[in-house]
């Protein structure tokens, strides 16, 4: 998957059911220690809600690692693990959703919570303003001093972005660069009398 929409920033909204209050905020986010500081932060915003569920996909829609759930208290399976069924099938990646529920008297029972939280992202899915992520490799490139100008010149009109740069006996720049660049920037290497120091992951 070289590229997914995620969550343009912060996007809140909210529906009722069975007389229970349901605000679903949605944020892009980029790992899950700052999915973490995104649901932190709707806890101290609501601090008197009866629950604050959440689901991630906090990486590459395909990267695992980054996914994860939480039922704040309702019964298991009723609300984490819904709202993540409704990320992993949207397609979305770098995403991090969290319904805060205030209770409103009326027992929603299993069925109910797991269809309320769903419909709590689902619904909010339909409207929420997307970017496109394009999935780039981590690649370190050693150049002469006198290529530089012109290198740096010729990365401006690609999709590749310089993360970090050392200077030694020779230039030493982190770049972060699209599958689709991977070509362009190897020939561009040779003709430059570059190399490339590391393979990018397959």
């Amino acid at each position: 998957m070289e590229q997914y929409p995620a969550p343009l920033g912060n996007q809140q909204f909210e529906c009722e059911f069975k007389r229970s209050r349901f605000i679903t905020g949605i944020s892009y986010v980029e790992h899950k220690a700052q999915a973490k500081t995104v649901i932190a932060e709707i806890r101290q915003r609501y601090p008197d809600a009866n629950h604050h569920c959440w689901a991630m996909v906090a990486g590459a829609p395909d990267d695992r690692y980054q996914q994860d759930q939480n039922d704040d208290g309702e019964p298991k399976g009723t609300a984490g693990k819904p709202m993540l069924n409704v990320l992993q099938h949207s397609g979305l990646g770098n995403v991090v959703v969290v319904v805060t529920r205030y209770f409103g008297g009326i027992k929603l029972g299993a069925g109910g919570l797991v269809r309320a939280y769903t419909r709590s992202v689902s619904e909010p899915l339909k409207e929420i303003k997307t970017q496109l992520i394009i999935r780039k490799d981590t690649i370190l490139v050693k150049l002469p001093y006198e290529a530089l100008a012109t290198f740096e010149h010729w990365l401006q009109s690609t999709g590749i972005d310089v993360s970090e740069k050392a200077f030694t006996d020779a230039v030493v720049l982190t770049l972060q660069v699209p599958k689709t660049d991977l070509g362009a920037l190897t020939e561009k290497l040779q003709i430059n009398g570059g190399t490339q120091i590391n393979k990018p992951t397959p």
